[in-house]
């Protein structure tokens, strides 16, 4: 499924709306260039997932978790040199576990993904709005 978000703030709000539908064990797995609105989205999932915190993106840490309805695991795997790095963190814990799971830059670990994964892909385009393709979503909800 495809959206069209005009404003950060509409980002936000498509992110708060998928983080309402999250359930345990879920993972999101994020794509899209520099600047597409990958951290942004995520701001709306934790909205959604009763996150009280500011999220910001974890490219130095790695890896934030968020206390809400469910435990968020916040992850931003750009500057990891490997899969290896990406396992030595703990990863499997938190895909696997009770939390939900954003992970930035996913394509780099996609074979350590689940393959019930979502995978949200992220454009921007020229006008300065953002397409949002949704690929694996199987519980509905979504729609405008």
């Amino acid at each position: 499924m495809t959206f069209h978000t005009s404003s950060p703030e509409e980002t936000i709000a498509l992110g708060e709306r998928i983080g309402r539908l999250l359930l345990p064990g879920d993972v999101v797995a994020l794509r899209g260039t520099l600047a597409a609105g990958k951290t942004t989205i995520t701001k709306g999932i934790a909205r959604g997932l009763g996150v009280d915190e500011d999220v910001t993106s974890p490219t130095f840490t790695l890896v934030s978790e968020y206390p809400g309805r469910l435990r968020l695991y916040h992850m931003d795997v750009y500057r990891i040199d490997s899969v290896d790095d990406f396992l030595n963190l703990g990863a499997e814990e938190m895909l696997y576990g009770d939390g939900v799971c954003v992970v930035e830059w996913s394509e780099k670990v996609a074979s350590e993904l689940p393959a019930r994964a979502v995978t949200i892909r992220l454009e921007a385009l020229p006008d300065g709005a953002r397409r949002v393709d949704i690929d694996n979503w199987d519980r509905g909800g979504l729609d405008a």
